[in-house]
């Protein structure tokens, strides 16, 4: 792969500060999901090396826990000007092993970087309070101490923005890091390694490991020296890994999940912007999002209109490999992902829906399927119930606000929902009456680094971004002093 910094590319594991392959050998190939070519091949560790990665983090978690804000901060600060003076490698490594098109990988690092960033500032701000006494002589406070180590297992749909979301937090708190990044798309973590490693991070901080995932997973939440789980991926996995952490002992645990988001678009709503809107929602990442749209709610009175404009927009999208130009939409991640797109676009189809546009394999072949537009999907079709990681749209007609929302809500879902509309009374109910965490009004971003981001239901638990974020990796300790010299009151 030819970089301007060539030793971003690396094919090994990173522990305790040196890079290291599997002790038995064993090694996975890498593919372009855009032709399936070979990228590399990566070493997957053994259990034993897993637990040396925990060992080097426990070490670290001595000097790093006590380790000066503004030393940690300069430590983050450096890792931060290094990405994004390398910003464009960075893309175009994630670019080729995750499939997205060039400039969503440049957006995603953008992103990824700005973490790590803002948790470098807040982390000097992490305090403590004074709280006013209720017992004579006696002064009360609280401060927030790092948990010890984080054990972070992150999915290939943005291989590099969920480490730094969840590392940067961990970091800035003081808690050494062990990473578990997907291995369709370990690049992205291994050349943040190289580049935490350039920082000056110290050896045991920041590791990064590979392994089959069942194992590592076990290994991470049954290890009592692990403090700190967090994971983002889908909603069945972080059921088996709560379960792993709670047979492990009371770890702090943070799960971002799944989503089936809703995207409500009501009747005073310009409808060019509502389409522009809708596309961006679902399609970015090629529809592989948590957040993407999938469920698109139109009042009945605009819907014939919507649909036909939102079918020419999504005709007009561009399908390619990353790196072959101006596209819109790349390919899916692997052959199980297009397999699941394709059947639920049948099922819909045998079960009445109209397909307005795609609906089928895209012409390059391969793991390339047509951004499709499903008109008039309903209850008990796969495309409606389920999350759709791929880049395929559900769109239905609603007649009220109470139908829409007893709609919207009835998914086991609740990560982010989308609105489209003018009259802020109808905008207010749906941000208060959805059962869902985020809800967008009138535009597609909404996420960053001062943005709490998490899930209700089965979307997950916690929040990472803001100052929540720092919530999984810290513990309050409350402190009583008595006997201060300060006068008491006798009665």
């Amino acid at each position: 792969m030819l970089l301007d910094h060539p030793v971003l590319f690396k094919s090994l594991c990173y522990l305790d500060g040196r890079w290291t392959h599997s002790d038995d050998a064993a090694s996975i190939a890498v593919v372009d999901p855009a032709d399936q070519s070979t990228l590399g091949r990566v070493p997957m560790l053994t259990r034993e090396q897993i637990r040396s990665a925990i060992d080097a983090a426990e070490r670290a978690f001595t000097t790093w826990r006590w380790t000066p804000a503004n030393t940690r901060a300069a430590a983050l600060l450096r890792w931060h000007g290094l990405i994004r003076q390398h910003a464009e490698d960075l893309a175009v490594l994630l670019a080729r092993e995750q499939g997205k098109p060039l400039h969503e990988a440049r957006g995603e690092i953008g992103y990824g970087a700005s973490f790590i960033e803002w948790y470098a500032h807040e982390g000097r701000r992490l305090d403590g309070r004074s709280i006013t006494s209720h017992i004579d002589g006696a002064q009360l406070g609280t401060v927030r101490e790092p948990v010890g180590v984080a054990a972070l297992i992150t999915p290939w749909n943005f291989p590099f923005a969920m480490i730094t979301r969840k590392a940067a937090a961990a970091l800035a708190a003081g808690c050494p890091v062990v990473v578990k990044p997907a291995h369709e798309t370990p690049f992205s973590a291994l050349a943040l390694a190289q580049l935490a490693d350039e920082a000056g991070l110290p050896p045991g901080v920041f590791n990064v490991v590979l392994g089959e995932p069942d194992m590592a997973m076990r290994t991470f939440v049954g290890d009592a020296r692990v403090r700190a789980v967090s994971f983002t991926g889908s909603t069945r996995v972080g059921q088996l890994v709560a379960q792993a952490a709670a047979a492990g002992g009371v770890k702090k645990l943070a799960l971002e999940l799944g989503g089936n988001a809703p995207f409500i678009v009501l009747g005073d709503v310009d409808l060019d912007e509502a389409v522009r809107i809708a596309v961006a929602a679902k399609f970015q990442t090629s529809g592989q999002d948590c957040c993407a749209a999938n469920r698109i709610f139109v009042a009945r009175e605009r819907y014939g209109a919507f649909v036909d404009r939102y079918t020419q927009a999504v005709a007009r999208l561009r399908v390619g490999p990353a790196l072959s130009g101006d596209v819109d939409v790349g390919p899916l991640m692997h052959q199980a992902a297009f397999d699941a797109t394709a059947a639920r676009v049948e099922d819909a189809r045998r079960q009445g829906a109209q397909i307005t546009v795609g609906g089928e394999p895209h012409p390059l072949g391969g793991w390339f399927y047509r951004p499709t537009v499903v008109a008039d999907a309903a209850p008990g079709m796969r495309i409606y119930d389920e999350e759709n990681f791929g880049p395929i749209s559900a769109v239905c007609a609603f007649d009220s606000l109470d139908e829409v929302v007893a709609r919207a809500n009835d998914t086991e879902y609740g990560l982010a929902a989308y609105v489209c509309g003018r009259r802020l009374d109808d905008i207010f109910t749906l941000i208060r009456r959805l059962d869902f965490a985020m809800v967008s009004v009138n535009g597609v971003k909404f996420t960053g680094a001062p943005v709490p981001f998490g899930g209700m239901k089965a979307s997950g638990l916690g929040r990472e971004g803001s100052i929540d974020g720092f919530e999984p990796f810290t513990e309050t300790k409350y402190f009583c002093l008595g006997n201060l010299g300060i006068p008491v009151h006798h009665g």
